[in-house]
């Protein structure tokens, strides 16, 4: 078998700006095309561009097409509402996390689950292995769709001069069809940035009609192509997690502090449930390590794996850790004991190459965007 990555339809596109390329979950990314702090402000200040094309799609459909995902995965699925999205996980039978998703209702009997791109293969595999059963199909449809992502306060109106569809009307976490530059798409008001955006579910033969559009709707409010580089900032800054990194099989969602997408009050069971009502009510008498932000004193930057420390034992983890472009400090996420997960608790800091480096402990995020 060939371990070349695999290439989005607008790979050709992104070379010749200039991209600087990335193998990312077994696919040729762009990681940046310049500036990753010039293309994070963009996001955050007017509009930014991204070829989400990595990402898996899997098509469940059927009569028993909502029994089969309220089995499948965690969340209330058969109470979604067509045109409505709703952000869950699939765990193991013992409630490690698989991964988490976002599944749309596109039809009464149609959902579309997106998994992250290195998960997809586990997901579908999940999925079609827990169909056993019922009367649903489980497809894959990761060929069937180059994914757009225009993120950022000026995107609703970039969009809105290529489209007549009704954005307006568009709550978060929604997707409605339509036509964007005369493209089908599937357009969805959802993110990873902490911005307004929406993302662009288009077959791939039109990705690059629709990138030259977007690009020329936005040229005269500062809209600029971005890489995976500055998506990770983003996120971070947004204090969302990242599979791998705040999530892994090792946790269940209550470990994770997202015990709320695990709804027990749907009907019938699910997998991982008796797992998980464990985990939730030890964590109910016997708090886990909470996910908190950290916010440096100095410049020193902190990376995953790296410890935790106070009191000169170690208390925690990073998760995840960069410079932050908006607050100007380095920043990190990072899994510590509960007695130390105070916003303000004193004496905390971050095992950088056996120096430990002073560090305030916040609530997430550490940036939320004015509505």
């Amino acid at each position: 078998m060939s371990t070349s990555p695999r290439r989005t339809a607008l790979d050709a596109l992104h070379r010749s700006l200039g991209a600087t390329m990335t193998d990312f979950a077994g696919w040729d990314m762009p990681l940046r095309y310049g500036s990753e702090r010039d293309e994070h402000t963009a996001v955050r200040t007017r509009a930014g561009l991204f070829d989400l094309s990595h990402m898996g799609e899997i098509t469940v459909t059927g009569a028993q097409a909502a029994d089969l995902l309220d089995h499948a995965l965690v969340g209330n699925i058969g109470g979604v509402g067509v045109g409505r999205a709703r952000y869950t996980m699939i765990c193991r039978e013992d409630g490690g996390i698989l991964d988490d998703l976002i599944v749309y209702r596109l039809r009464e009997q149609e959902y579309m689950v997106v998994a992250n791109a290195s998960n997809a293969q586990v997901v579908l595999d999940a999925l079609t292995e827990r169909a056993a059963g019922f009367d649903a199909e489980v497809r894959d449809d990761r060929d069937a769709y180059a994914l757009i992502a225009v993120q950022g306060p000026e995107s609703p109106g970039i969009l809105k001069s290529l489209t007549d569809a009704d954005l307006d009307g568009l709550k978060y976490y929604a997707g409605l069809p339509g036509t964007v530059a005369g493209v089908p798409a599937l357009i969805a008001r959802t993110g990873y940035t902490g911005e307004d955006g929406f993302e662009l579910f288009v077959a791939p033969e039109h990705a690059e009609e629709l990138w030259r559009a977007l690009t020329g709707a936005g040229e005269g409010v500062g809209l600029i192509p971005c890489g995976l580089s500055c998506r990770d900032t983003l996120r971070l800054e947004a204090g969302m997690p990242l599979y791998g990194h705040e999530l892994t099989t090792a946790l269940t969602p209550f470990d994770a502090g997202l015990g709320r997408v695990v709804k027990f009050e749907k009907t019938g069971d699910f997998v991982g449930r008796a797992a998980l009502e464990e985990a939730a009510a030890r964590a109910e008498t016997a708090p886990p390590r909470k996910l908190v932000g950290l916010v440096a004193e100095g410049r020193r930057v902190p990376r995953a794996g790296m410890s935790v420390v106070a009191g000169g034992r170690v208390v925690g983890e990073v998760t995840s850790g960069a410079p932050s472009p908006t607050l100007g400090k380095p920043i990190a996420m990072a899994y510590v004991d509960a007695e130390h997960a105070a916003p303000g608790t004193p004496g905390v800091g971050v095992d950088i190459r056996g120096t430990h480096e002073p560090y305030e402990v916040v609530a997430l995020p550490f940036y939320k965007r004015r509505k």
